[in-house]
Order: C-alpha cells, then sequence, then structure tokens
C-alpha cells in the first residue's frame, strides 16, 4: 500500500483533522501540505463532501438542513515538485475505495427546493435520502430495494489550483451572469422550478470557508475572493464524470508553481448527470495517485483544459432499456435544439417507467443518480428538436424490467422524505 499522505477523521469535522485541515475553496494561495516527485505514488483520504452532515440514519432533515456554503472538502494542495505555469499535471488514478471498517456507508439526496434543488426540482420539491451499504464495490440500499451492482467508484472533483488573473476571470464572468439574471431572468434559461429558483452561479463567501493551513488573517481575506468549489472550470473541478474511475489518468493544466492539486467527492457510483444533485453515492474515500509532468504540455497540446483518459476497470453492462427526449417540456413549450429539455424529458420518462415496477418517484430519482446509466446527446442537428437519451443498465436490478416482461405494481418501500420548511 503506498503510504497515507493526507488523511482524514471521519469522526471529527472538517477544521479539526488529525494531521492538516481539508480545503473547500480554490485559491493560489492556499498553502500546500503534500509534496510529490514526479514518478511519485501516494495514498490520498478525504472526507465526503459534507464533510460528515449526512450520517447513515432515516433522517431526510440532514439533506434538507445542508450547509451548502462549506462544501467541497478536498485532500491537499499537493506541491508536485518541478510543476510550472503553462504544464501538465499528470495524475494517474491507480486504485481508490470506501474508508473500509471507518466510513463504509454512503449516501444520496435530493436537495430541497428551498436550498437549491436540483435537476428536477419542480417535480422533486422536497428533500429526501437514501442510505447505501458499501460491500467493497458492490451497492445496495435499505431504501432502494431489489437493486444491487457494482459501481463506478470515482472522485467527482479534482484539480490544481488557478493563478490570481484567472480566479478574477472566474470571479468577473461569474459575477456578470449572475447581474444578467438579476437585471433580466427571461434572458437566462432556466428549467422550471416553481417560485423558487436556483441561483445562476455562487459568488465567494467567507461562511463556511475552509481555506486549508493559511494563516487565520490571511484566510479570511482570501475566502472573499476565493472560488467556491461547485463547478468545472480550466482548471479542473467538480466534473462528475463516472468514467474517471480505477485505471484513469487526466492532464490537468497547471496555472501556479507545483500545481497545487487537490481532490475529494468521492462517489462509490453515479449516473451521467448526477441528476439529484447530491445525486452519486457520496462517502469518504482514499485513492492513489501517481504523478507526472508534461512540460510546457498546454502549448505543445494546444489546451488550456482537463484532458481525461479513462480507465477500463468497473462494470460491464451489456443490456439496457434506453428511453428518448425532445426539446419539448413538460407542458408542451417547444425549446429550439435543447438538449437540457431533451435530457430532462428522458429522465422523467425513465423514472415514469420506473414507478410502474413499484418504486416511488423518489426511489426511481435516486437509482438514475446512482447507477451508471449512459446519458448521451444523441442528436443537435435536427430542428427544432435536439434528442437526448438516457440508457438504464437491466443488471442493476434483481428483476427483469425489458418492457416484454412487466413487473406489476409491487411495494417497494419508499425512502425517507420530508416535506417541512428548511430548518
Amino acid at each position: 500500500m503506498p503510504e497515507v499522505r493526507f488523511e482524514v477523521d471521519v469522526d471529527e469535522p472538517p477544521d479539526e483533522q488529525p494531521g492538516a485541515n481539508p480545503f473547500n475553496r480554490w485559491h493560489p494561495d492556499i498553502p500546500a501540505v503534500v509534496d510529490a516527485d514526479p514518478g511519485e505514488t501516494m495514498r490520498l483520504e478525504a472526507l465526503d463532501w459534507t464533510g460528515g452532515q449526512i450520517q447513515d440514519n432515516d433522517n431526510a432533515d440532514e439533506v434538507r438542513d445542508v450547509d451548502l456554503t462549506q462544501v467541497h472538502y478536498l485532500a491537499g494542495p499537493v506541491h508536485v515538485n518541478g510543476a510550472e505555469p503553462g504544464d501538465l499535471l499528470k495524475v494517474e488514478f491507480l486504485d481508490m475505495g470506501p474508508l473500509n471498517e471507518r466510513s463504509e456507508f454512503g449516501f444520496t439526496g435530493t436537495f430541497s427546493q428551498q436550498n437549491g434543488g436540483g435537476f428536477l426540482t419542480d417535480h422533486f420539491p422536497d428533500a429526501a435520502k437514501s442510505i447505501w451499504d458499501l460491500d467493497g464495490y458492490t451497492v445496495s440500499s435499505r431504501h432502494v430495494p431489489d437493486v444491487r451492482y457494482q459501481g463506478k467508484i470515482h472522485p467527482g472533483l479534482a484539480g490544481c489550483a488557478p493563478s490570481q488573473e484567472l480566479l478574477e476571470e472566474w470571479n468577473e464572468r461569474e459575477q456578470g451572469l449572475i447581474d444578467k439574471h438579476e437585471e433580466n431572468p427571461e434572458s437566462i434559461h432556466n428549467h422550471p422550478t416553481g417560485e423558487e429558483e436556483p441561483p445562476v452561479a455562487n459568488p465567494p463567501t467567507k461562511d463556511g470557508a475552509l481555506m486549508g493551513e493559511m494563516d487565520s488573517d490571511e484566510a479570511e481575506q482570501a475566502a472573499e475572493e476565493a472560488a467556491r468549489t461547485v463547478p468545472p472550470r480550466e482548471h479542473g473541478g467538480n466534473h462528475d464524470i463516472k468514467d474517471l474511475s480505477i485505471g484513469s489518468t487526466v492532464y490537468f493544466p497547471v496555472y501556479v508553481e507545483g500545481g497545487k492539486f487537490g481532490i475529494g467527492d468521492f462517489h462509490a457510483s453515479q449516473g451521467d448527470g448526477e441528476i439529484t444533485f447530491c445525486g452519486a453515492i457520496e462517502m469518504a474515500a482514499y485513492i492513489d495517485v501517481k504523478f507526472g509532468l508534461v512540460k510546457e504540455g498546454m502549448d505543445k497540446h494546444g489546451v488550456d483544459h482537463p484532458i481525461f483518459e479513462p480507465g477500463n476497470r468497473g462494470p460491464t453492462f451489456e443490456d439496457y432499456v434506453t428511453f428518448c427526449g425532445y426539446s419539448v417540456t413538460e407542458d408542451g413549450e417547444q425549446h429550439y435544439i435543447d438538449s437540457h429539455v431533451a435530457y430532462r424529458r428522458a429522465s422523467l420518462q425513465a423514472i415514469d417507467y420506473l414507478k410502474k415496477f413499484g418504486y416511488t418517484g423518489q426511489q426511481a430519482l435516486h437509482i438514475l443518480g446512482t447507477a451508471p446509466i449512459e446519458g448521451r446527446q444523441s442528436g443537435v442537428v435536427d430542428v427544432p428538436n435536439a434528442c437526448s437519451t438516457l440508457a438504464l443498465p437491466k443488471g442493476v436490478f434483481d428483476f427483469d424490467i425489458s418492457p416484454e416482461n412487466f413487473g406489476g405494481h409491487e411495494d417497494r418501500g419508499d425512502i425517507s422524505v420530508t416535506d417541512n420548511p428548511l430548518g
């Protein structure tokens, strides 16, 4: 086993870890706490993305009340010796898994519409939670019966620190989007969300910021401009790509000396799109990584975004039931080549289909958020409708979900749901 270079204690809060504290903001001045040479392999551990706010119980109020200013908690930063701006940092994902005997469960949540909502929040406005047992790489849930499969384990979030110039560019362009939306909400496409609309971006905030091992005074000042970890950006970030599993290699652009690499937000499994927002099976985990450098790689290869080489480890499914969606909303409003609307419709078709087998809508939503479904932009040229597809692997179920073997309305219980207002 590689040496553990960043260790976490799941029973302690994020700012009271046994070694270095994790970090949950992107800023060039957050100091590195691990050094690595090119060619070196090490083990990094990370808390779940909420830092322990969600526990192994049946209480959905935890999801309803989760503090989203705190997320995500990342291992690192790692200073890779010799890495300079303009290089590509090569990171090989050699192995990863749950923290056995310390944290052997994962969770999936539907966020309350009052706390960020999600992809289908207008259909599922209330908070919900399902707990998943992690048996090696195999997952199952007491809240979603008759589903058991090998998950597509991966880190949802990884990247290098931005330069000061890049950080300022992020803040300027994202604040511009917020301003544009506030001035003219109709100018920005948002799916229907009833009375509440989710934010179009998450600007910097000191609330909940954990700036790693920065001096307290410096940390407070830096947090005023530090970028939230919520979206993906040029440096990497929160891509949530399910196929970046064991055996994958990622080339991250380097914007500061040493790269200052961080990683976290581990998932035991996830479907394309992570459609419940807290949609994967979230967990605390370890990863074994090996670092390398491609000197001047950004210019050599003409890239300023990460390049991914997915590995070949993980479940292999052969049979799927595939659902189609088009650029027409549930209310019959025609959109122009809108893949977002089309994928919503494909998702809703799949949910309605699973309800015929006895699952509730929330259970079906959590299946699509966690099982390694295959989402595709299948057609984007035939005006006015884009075609998006969602392929649901039949092998994740303990019974046949083929249309010719329609299973009837067996009662499969429900997951923990709350319809109480935000606490």
